[in-house]
């Protein structure tokens, strides 16, 4: 168990989170670019893949974290770890169905109301405030997001933008999850949605006929989504979870969606529009201003396992 120093303050443990969590965002961000460069998997092969790698990844990582006693740690996580983990399911496989069947832009546009989703459960189910400012981040965010795809909004198809809608309230259903186990280690939360996500699309691989046969190249970009994309993704978020309210945990993540564009131009040479660079700067204006904001007021009080 960590215990948080006495000369620690408040701002410092607030400082981390928001640190972690953008961190969690930068790892994050790697999907659409690993997705394009793979030449055969279908979205529910990605899946299935990517959560064998995010498990044995979570399974060490919880046991180097504690001393090789993960079973304490597991049932400690209680109810909340599993209804994470249920959630999970939803997010993962939204997230990846939309990239697939919508243009990144579209998908990622969608997948802006998550903030909106977590501080109305927060709200609802917590008890959470919503300080004004947030309030007004979240609304410049919009904004600078509906610039950034303005152009991409007709060309998306219906079942990528329900599945980016249901990736969006799946991992609103989460960060609300990781707020109510604040007091316990909730990685095994992500390691419940991993477990879950095998079942699930395990079977609709079965039952569709796409079976389990890939390329090696594309059996190991899955994997290197499942450990270092979402793995330590997930795990910084997760740390992070326990200095901020779920919508500043929501909106702060959204760096994912400024940083995605720009591995695909570096690595693919896919040119930004005018919109995207616009839009762009909006939204690190209102993420990076959501966070000196916090930083002035009184910070969430924090708890770390």
């Amino acid at each position: 168990m960590v215990v948080i120093a006495r000369e620690e303050t408040t701002q410092q443990v607030y400082r981390r989170g928001i640190a972690l969590v953008l961190l969690a965002g930068v790892c994050w961000s790697s999907i659409g670019l690993v997705i394009r460069l793979m030449q055969q998997a279908k979205a529910w092969q990605v899946l299935f893949y990517r959560s064998i790698a995010l498990c044995i990844f979570l399974l060490i990582l919880i046991a180097v974290r504690n001393n090789g006693h993960f079973r304490v740690v597991f049932r400690k996580a209680g109810l909340s770890a599993v209804l994470g983990g249920l959630a999970l399911v939803m997010t993962f496989s939204g997230g990846v169905v939309a990239i697939m069947e919508t243009t990144v832009a579209n998908a990622m546009f969608l997948l802006f109301s998550t903030p909106f989703f977590a501080a109305c459960l927060g709200y609802f189910i917590l008890d959470e405030s919503i300080r004004c400012a947030t309030w007004i981040t979240m609304s410049f965010a919009g904004i600078g997001i509906s610039i950034m795809v303005l152009e991409a909004i007709s060309v998306g198809n219906l079942s990528g933008n329900l599945a980016a809608i249901l990736s969006a309230l799946g991992f609103a259903l989460f960060t609300v999850a990781l707020r109510w186990g604040q007091n316990t280690d909730m990685l095994p939360a992500v390691f419940f949605g991993g477990i879950f996500t095998i079942i699930f699309t395990g079977s609709i691989c079965l039952i569709t006929g796409q079976g389990f046969q890939l390329p090696i190249h594309d059996i190991g970009l899955a994997f290197t989504l499942g450990i270092f994309q979402l793995g330590v993704g997930l795990a910084f978020y997760t740390l992070g979870s326990k200095a901020l309210p779920a919508a500043e945990l929501a909106l702060l993540s959204m760096s994912e969606i400024l940083l995605g564009p720009l591995w695909v131009w570096l690595v693919l040479d896919e040119m930004a529009s005018s919109h995207t660079l616009i839009g762009g700067a909006v939204l690190l204006a209102a993420i990076v201003g959501n966070a000196l904001f916090g930083l002035r007021q009184q910070p969430f009080p924090p708890t770390f396992p």
